[in-house]
C-alpha cells in the first residue's frame, strides 16, 4: 500500500528567550505544519502557541487517565461528541480552580502538590453526597473537598523516578548541571525567521 502525500509548510526560525535575570538562550526551531495559509496564520502566531502544547498535554492526559479513568466517549455523532469534551473540559477548568484556591488559602504551599486525583475524588464524592451548604455557614475557600486534599497532599519533595529497566551507557545528549533556572521568572520571546533557507547566517547576521 502506497503512501498518501501530505502538504506541508516549514517554519524554520531562531527562538531567543529572555528571562528576567537577563539568562539569554538561543536555539534554532523548525516547525511542520499542514496550516499552509501564512497570511490566516502567521508563522509568529504557530511558533508562540507552539511551546504552549505541554499545557493541552497536561490536560488531555487528566481527562485521558483521571477523569474518564481509561473510559472512552460514549456518544456517537459529532453534536455529542463535542457536549461531552466541553463538560470534560468545564470540570477540568473547576477542578485547576479548587486547586488554585486552596494553594491562596494556605500561606506557603505549592500547587504542585496537591493531587489531582485526589481533588477529583473529593469533588465527585461530594456531588453523589450532595450536602448543601449549612445554614448559617460563611463561605470558605477551604470546604469538605479542601480537607480531602490537604490530608493527602503530595511529598514536598519530588519523587525520585523509578530506575530504567535498562540503562544507557551514553548519551547523545551532554550533561548541563546549573544549566537551567531554579526560580519562577517571567520571559520574553523572540523570533527571527529563516528566509531563503540560510540557516548558516546565524540569529544575529
Amino acid at each position: 500500500m502506497s503512501g498518501q502525500r501530505v502538504e506541508v509548510r516549514v517554519v524554520e526560525a531562531w527562538l531567543t528567550v529572555v528571562l528576567d535575570d537577563g539568562t539569554r538562550r538561543t536555539e534554532l526551531w523548525r516547525l511542520l505544519t499542514n496550516l499552509l495559509d501564512a497570511d490566516s496564520h502567521p508563522a509568529d502566531d504557530l511558533l508562540r502557541l507552539y511551546h504552549r502544547r505541554r499545557q493541552a498535554e497536561t490536560c488531555c492526559f487528566s481527562l485521558k487517565s483521571t477523569i474518564l479513568d481509561g473510559r472512552v466517549l460514549r456518544s456517537r455523532s459529532v453534536p455529542g461528541l463535542e457536549q461531552e469534551i466541553f463538560a470534560l473540559l468545564t470540570v477540568y477548568q473547576a477542578l485547576v480552580r479548587m486547586a488554585g484556591d486552596i494553594a491562596t488559602a494556605v500561606p506557603g504551599l505549592s500547587a504542585q502538590r496537591v493531587s489531582f486525583t485526589v481533588l477529583f475524588q473529593a469533588a465527585a464524592d461530594q456531588i453523589i453526597v450532595a450536602p448543601g451548604p449549612a445554614r448559617g455557614s460563611t463561605a470558605s475557600l477551604i470546604g469538605p473537598i479542601g480537607r480531602a486534599v490537604l490530608a493527602g497532599l503530595l511529598p514536598d519533595q519530588r519523587r525520585q523516578r523509578l530506575k530504567a529497566r535498562c540503562r544507557k551507557t551514553s548519551s547523545k545528549y551532554q550533561f548541563q548541571r546549573d544549566q537551567h533556572p531554579r526560580t519562577v521568572q517571567t520571559y520574553t520571546l523572540d523570533f527571527k525567521m529563516v528566509k531563503d533557507a540560510d540557516i548558516d547566517a546565524g540569529p544575529d547576521s
